[in-house]
């Protein structure tokens, strides 16, 4: 075990030792004559410094737009120079937006040894480019389901890019992300150090600057040295808004680089000195001459510029202020949430007793603390439904028979009310008398075979009923009297319905 573990503490302190002999140290310096950002991205006459664009592309202070919202647009916008640097890193702040739900055709960056045209068929550049073209396509031409992308493709100069293959089988490398209609600027940001390749990509949903993902990364990846920086976009019969913020190139250098890099002379330095006291001495004498041909807008040297900047303090009270109004917002929205879940706990847990103490015979009584704990129950969720169907069908059934009771009894209170008025001649008239007559039949009957059968009850001689007629029970399900109250009530009911109806037909009479 000893040597087991001397064995792997040589192996990390080799590791350790060829990583740190291996690994360099990554200088960044930002070039500013390859980069544009607002504010005042565009001069007064419509040029970007040490940038040219053409096409469709139009500048503005705060951006590039590449391409507009129209149909079959193209736009770029190139470096004037070349870069002097093999190592780089490049920030792409960019939005696509447009009001369907998909659109076309897209935006690329370009690293190539000549500038490209600026209405080329390859997003807007040149074909059969020699470099690197990192492209954000919008448009799914090969109907797989696999577009928004973003793919790298390198060109030596002699293939003609496949549109309609979205370049599936030229590109480098690729990740599926969607760039459109996001609330926040996009970004992109496309490094090469050391034949490396790394795309970083952020989608836009939240203003964080630093919320990258890795988009992909491609090794022994051989560019030419001394290319051009570039943006393009087009649209085809789908139209987007291709808009480009800002772009930040810096350089990159290893730790022998830079200390075999050139250094600056004395005279260079002094010169640019000397430039720069100059031009302080310039501006200095500009904020005089607008001082004294203004004089009503003149402010303190010490305030003056206290308006447009805020102290570390207003910074930080300012911060707090802001974390304390999402601190209350988010507590007051998990009140809300446990308040309801709260109320749907007791709501259940009254409804469960319930049912409960009713499967138990024992009514529970209202303000009585629930048990502790239920057993279980001898329903399951099914009955449970069942149960309350069938009790939403008896009420139902109740309320048809009220109503239909209630109905009867009102027009019973206005037929005796009627007869009450018109008298007992006229009363009488009304009702047919062949209806009394069938009437009167019908109650002899009834009453016949209600004494029949009592009599045959009382004599208990089972050889008096015929012999088809079944036998009767011994034990009597119910009683005489109940019976005649049924059979008097129900004749009632329709003596009272042929008294109505009778009126009625006698009142239909008078209009003809």
């Amino acid at each position: 075990m000893s040597s087991i573990k001397i064995n792997l503490v040589l192996c990390s302190v080799i590791l350790c030792v060829l990583v740190c002999v291996n690994t360099q140290s990554v200088h960044r310096r930002f070039e500013y004559k390859y980069s544009f950002k607002p504010p005042y991205l565009a001069q007064k006459d419509g040029t970007v410094p040490f940038w040219e664009y053409g096409g469709n592309a139009i500048a503005s202070g705060e951006s590039v737009r590449l391409a507009p919202s129209l149909r079959s647009q193209k736009g770029a916008i190139w470096t004037k120079q070349p870069l002097n640097f093999d190592w780089w890193e490049i920030d792409i702040m960019f939005k696509v937006t447009g009001r369907g739900r998909i659109g076309a055709d897209g935006l690329a960056f370009w690293y190539t040894t000549a500038r490209g045209d600026y209405t080329g068929e390859v997003f807007g550049s040149s074909d059969r480019w020699n470099g690197l073209a990192v492209i954000f396509d919008s448009f799914d031409n090969d109907n797989k389901h696999n577009n928004p992308y973003i793919m790298a493709v390198v060109n030596d100069g002699t293939k003609v890019f496949d549109h309609k293959s979205d370049g599936s089988q030229q590109l480098l490398s690729g990740c599926l992300r969607d760039f459109r209609n996001k609330p926040f600027p996009t970004r992109a940001r496309i490094e090469y150090y050391l034949n490396t390749l790394t795309v970083y990509f952020h989608n836009g949903m939240t203003s964080n600057e630093a919320d990258y993902e890795l988009c992909f990364r491609a090794e022994n990846v051989v560019l030419p040295r001394g290319g051009y920086l570039g943006l393009s976009a087009a649209t085809g019969g789908l139209a987007d808004d291709h808009d480009v913020i800002h772009l930040l190139t810096t350089s990159l250098h290893t730790q022998q680089q830079q200390s075999g890099g050139q250094q600056m002379s004395q005279d260079e330095q002094q010169k640019l000195s000397q430039e720069y006291q100059e031009y302080q001495k310039k501006l200095e004498q500009q904020k005089e001459d607008y001082r004294k041909e203004h004089p009503d807008e003149v402010r303190d040297k010490d305030g003056e510029f206290d308006d447009w900047f805020e102290s570390d303090a207003q910074r930080e009270l300012r911060q707090i202020f802001q974390g304390q109004t999402q601190i209350h917002d988010i507590l007051r929205d998990l009140n809300k949430k446990v308040d309801e879940v709260i109320g749907k706990q007791m709501n259940s847990l009254s409804m469960l007793t319930a049912v409960y103490g009713h499967t138990q015979g024992q009514p529970i009584q209202p303000g009585a603390a629930p048990p502790a704990q239920l057993p279980t129950l001898p329903i399951g969720r099914h009955d449970w439904d069942a149960l309350v169907a069938n009790n939403q069908i008896m009420i139902n059934t109740v309320a048809e028979l009220k109503g239909f009771i209630i109905d009867v009894s009102r027009k019973s209170d206005a037929l005796v009310a009627a007869q009450g008025g018109v008298g007992g001649a006229a009363a009488g008239s009304a009702i047919n008398p062949q209806f009394l007559n069938e009437m009167r039949d019908s109650l002899q009957q009834v009453k016949a075979t209600v004494t029949g059968v009592a009599q045959r009850l009382a004599s208990g001689t089972p050889q008096a009923m015929p012999s088809n007629f079944p036998a009767c029970p011994e034990v009597s399900c119910v009683s005489f009297t109940a019976l005649l109250m049924v059979v008097a009530t129900q004749l009632l009911l329709m003596m009272l319905y042929a008294m109505y109806k009778e009126r009625k037909e006698a009142q239909a009479k008078k209009f003809f």
